[in-house]
């Protein structure tokens, strides 16, 4: 850090007054591995300690409190403190050993204060008081009755005792006594004492009487304000949990909102130190999301602390201009990456097709489940028809198509010379298929066997697609696309769910191919879990999670990336994604964070060293970075998507109708188009005959297959029934990962050249 940064440090921390409770000053706080140590405006009072980003702030929003009665304070070195207390965590750097004293002393004071203040305390918590003084005289006059009548009480103990002590010395003298005369004396006084002792008795169970009806009456008012409260309080978290539902929503909505980043030229960094960095930090937008959080227990096994040089320069605008979508990607400038990722092709820069840009808005069609109900009386579960309202007008082999969104990602990483940087673009690349999803909780079109989809981009992006659902029962499709411009990538997908009450789980079963042709470089991974929640009750939302593990199979790197389940409860920022690229010797090079739902950065690792123990014992490994960069950002979804199933720039041109595609083309499902067209009802017939038409396909294949089975036996000719072939892809073996699946067996563009459909079946 700068001298002028220690000085406003330390000039801001002075020595606590005399007879003060409150200190303040600037610290550094560790915010989170990809931004590292944060200067923030720390408040001690009454044994809280609060921070905040700027002083102002102090007036409005508090970025965290932790107290200091149950807080453990510890000192790692001579300028660090740790607080811990339960879960949470704050790793804060004073700017110099006696800055770091001077707190240590005034949150051990404030410890010891605050321990006294709570062992002072009966059963209040000292933090509510009655609201007004006319409470605060009923409760005291309530006490003074109470302890009145407990007098009473004790008092009638005292006669009760007084009184049985004298006739049992009364009763004793009696069974003394030999003279019939005395003796009837000695039994007059000892009636005198027993009834003595029944009045007092009286008195006493009179009192207790008195005692426990004015408890049992209070006690019924304490009940009634006591569920007073906590009805108050349950309706005070209900209020912040939707305020912190709205918050996330406009903080999605500013992220998905075009800013003025991309287009405003940032100010100048300075070369002046820490004190530069800094000043460029609190003059920019700061992710929210990625601000205050701390350490977790189930935080990765990681921290990163980014370096001090001043390695960041201003991104250029030159870069990548033929991003698919048509906006300006201004996440695809790296610094730290070799010059050959950012060269920009010619053949990027040639004028491209106009598309499409709307669909017809989506009807406002209630969902009427007494008609669902009825048409499932008397029919097995596989023949039930499912309407189209729980659909979106595209297919599954569209939605498989929509990963190549992000496509120039991959023609980027075709120009890298570094394995490791275009390991990063992948990474990223495989993190941007889910970016889609967030808003997209409708069902696609289940295809149809032996139904295609072809997307033909060579004359702007310089790929071509095409998928076939190769397999029904189970739902499996095969998917190949090459590209012009350095890299083929080739897929095959089975999708398995279980329903598990109040979600769906979405497991898709299949590798992921990726080869470069100037490298060689082979690339494997597989999709994580999808999860649908709110199934039977609320509104639907989507969450990936689990891990991504992407193999370079000729150098052997590798990328783990850990996609973070959602938790309302957790601190974490909401749909996280971390990971390390590292080399064949397990060597970590990049740390790359982000969100599936909007961007991912990557920083060049300098240094690594094994750090202290986490939560739970385990030792983490600290990274030393330059500072992140961006790899890529979600565009942001086109005008009215809301009211267009939130479909993204791509997905708005899916169904746009093109010359000359097979007659298995997904554009040519008459249910989808009708649905897309808004015809709802019309969609809903069609597509009850469509699968009724699969059935009847299915069962004469079935047919078939019992008839050559039966020749098989009676003739023993060796012939075995193939039974259905996909017609453009056939199963075989993979060299790298040893699994049989279907790969692309070409002629299908021919076919397209010569439009010769006549091998396609009629599926339609």
């Amino acid at each position: 850090m700068s001298e002028q940064g220690k000085g406003s440090a330390s000039a801001s921390a002075a020595a606590p007054a005399p007879g003060s409770d409150t200190y303040k000053g600037w610290l550094f706080k560790w915010t989170n591995y990809l931004k590292g140590y944060q200067r923030r405006w720390f408040v001690l009072s009454n044994g809280l300690l609060s921070y905040y980003r700027t002083q102002a702030e102090m007036a409005h929003t508090c970025r965290g409190t932790i107290n200091l009665a149950t807080a453990h304070i510890d000192t790692e070195d001579a300028c660090n403190i740790v607080l811990s207390s339960g879960g949470r965590t704050y790793h804060l750097k004073a700017s110099t050993e006696v800055e770091r004293q001077r707190w240590v002393t005034a949150l051990e004071l404030a410890k010891a204060k605050a321990i006294r203040m709570m062992n002072d305390q009966s059963d209040d918590s000292g933090d509510e008081e009655p609201t007004s003084q006319s409470d605060r005289s009923e409760i005291q006059g309530t006490l003074k009755i109470l302890v009145s009548k407990l007098d009473d009480l004790s008092t009638c103990n005292d006669l009760i005792a007084k009184h049985g002590a004298a006739l049992q010395r009364s009763l004793s003298e009696l069974e003394g006594l030999k003279v019939p005369v005395e003796g009837g004396e000695k039994i007059k006084a000892v009636n005198e004492r027993a009834t003595l002792f029944r009045i007092t008795s009286n008195a006493m169970i009179n009192a207790c009487r008195d005692f426990l009806d004015l408890a049992e009456t209070h006690s019924r008012r304490w009940q009634r304000a006591l569920q007073y409260e906590r009805e108050q309080r349950t309706h005070l978290e209900e209020t912040i949990e939707q305020l912190a539902k709205q918050h996330n929503s406009l903080e999605r909505a500013w992220r998905e909102a075009p800013t003025l980043v991309s287009t405003t030229p940032s100010a100048p960094t300075t070369n002046k130190g820490g004190s530069g960095r800094l000043r460029k930090e609190e003059a920019s937008d700061e992710d929210e999301d990625t601000e205050y959080f701390d350490a977790m227990e189930d935080s990765p096994a990681f921290i990163t602390v980014t370096a001090t040089e001043n390695t960041q320069h201003r991104c250029s605008q030159s870069n990548l201009s033929g991003a698919s979508g048509g906006q300006p990607n201004d996440c695809n400038q790296d610094d730290h990456m070799s010059p050959s990722c950012n060269d920009v092709s010619g053949k990027e820069l040639q004028p491209r097709r106009q598309r499409r840009t709307h669909v017809p808005d989506k009807p406002n069609y209630s969902l009427n489940l007494w008609s669902i109900m009825k048409n499932c009386i008397g029919k097995e579960l596989s023949k039930i028809p499912m309407p189209v309202n729980f659909n979106e007008p595209l297919s599954m082999l569209q939605r498989l198509t929509e990963d190549l969104e992000y496509h120039e990602l991959l023609d980027k990483a075709a120009r890298c010379d570094s394995s490791m940087e275009q390991m990063c673009l992948v990474a990223a690349f495989s993190v941007s298929s889910y970016s889609t999803t967030v808003h997209r909780t409708a069902k696609p079109f289940n295809p149809l066997l032996g139904e295609t989809y072809e997307l033909d981009r060579r004359e702007e992006f310089g790929y071509r697609s095409l998928c076939e659902q190769v397999s029904h029962h189970p739902p499996a499709a095969a998917h190949h696309v090459i590209s012009q411009r350095g890299w083929t990538l080739w897929q095959e997908i089975t999708i398995a769910s279980k329903f598990r009450g109040k979600y769906l789980s979405i497991m898709p079963l299949g590798a992921i191919h990726l080869q470069f042709h100037s490298s060689g470089n082979q690339y494997v991974w597989r999709k994580v879990t999808s999860t649908v929640h709110n199934i039977i009750v609320g509104k639907l939302w989507i969450d990936q999670s689990g891990d991504i593990e992407i193999v370079n199979h000729r150098t052997k790197e590798t990328c783990q990336l850990k996609f973070s389940p959602y938790s309302y409860f957790s601190r974490d920022v909401p749909r996280k994604v971390t990971g390390v690229v590292a080399d064949s010797g397990g060597q970590a090079h990049y740390v790359l964070s982000g969100t599936w739902d909007d961007k991912i950065e990557s920083a060049k690792i300098i240094q690594s060293s094994r750090g202290g123990s986490g939560s739970e014992g385990k030792q983490k490994t600290v990274y030393q970075t330059l500072s992140p960069k961006p790899l890529w950002k979600k565009y942001p979804l086109p005008e009215n998507a809301e009211n267009m199933y939130y479909f993204s720039a791509l997905a708005l041109t899916l169904n746009e109708q093109e010359d000359g595609v097979g007659v298995t083309d997904s554009r040519l499902r008459p249910d989808q188009k009708l649905m897309e067209e808004g015809r709802w009802d019309e969609a809903n017939s069609e597509k009850q005959r469509l699968e009724e038409k699969q059935r009847a396909v299915r069962r004469r294949r079935e047919a078939e297959a019992t008839d050559a089975l039966d020749e098989e036996c009676d003739y023993d000719s060796g012939k075995e029934y193939e039974g259905y072939q996909p017609l453009w892809f056939h199963q075989r073996r993979d060299s790298v990962t040893g699994e049989t699946n279907f790969v692309y067996k070409g002629g299908y563009w021919e076919a397209k050249e010569r439009q010769d459909w006549s091998m396609c079946p009629n599926i339609f």
